[in-house]
């Protein structure tokens, strides 16, 4: 556990870079309704993943690296926040559930990178 399990690229176009991982890479997307933002599952065959609507404005080019989300697995996705926060991590996105998948949310280290935590479960809604 705490490895990292999944990918999110971020879009402020999502169907714009849809077609340009589908035709370089031939991955496939399926829109996930049940969560509070435009996502889109990615199939690629090896790790999981899925391209959203960027929820912060995509930085100008001379202001450094626009990247992926890496998200963690964690056993206890509100002891893993609460160990975040108590280090000085913030909340970038409240925990929400990914319906009868897991239970999500978003963070910032002290240098405000994004990264994502998720708790694996089947029931959450």
């Amino acid at each position: 556990m705490n490895t990292i399990s999944y990918f999110e690229i971020q879009s402020s176009e999502p169907k714009r870079e849809i077609e340009f991982y589908k035709k370089v890479f031939g991955w496939t997307f399926t829109e996930e309704k049940n969560v509070p933002i435009e996502y889109y599952r990615i199939d690629t065959n090896g790790i999981n993943g899925a391209l959203l609507k960027s929820p912060a404005k995509t930085p100008p080019k001379e202001h450094g690296t626009n990247a992926f989300t890496c998200s963690i697995m964690v056993d206890d996705f509100d002891k893993t926040a609460e160990l975040i926060k108590g280090n000085g991590g913030k909340v970038a996105m409240e925990k929400f559930p990914i319906k009868n998948r897991c239970w999500q949310g978003y963070f910032l280290d002290k240098d405000n990178n994004v990264f994502g935590i998720f708790e694996v479960d089947e029931n959450a809604e």
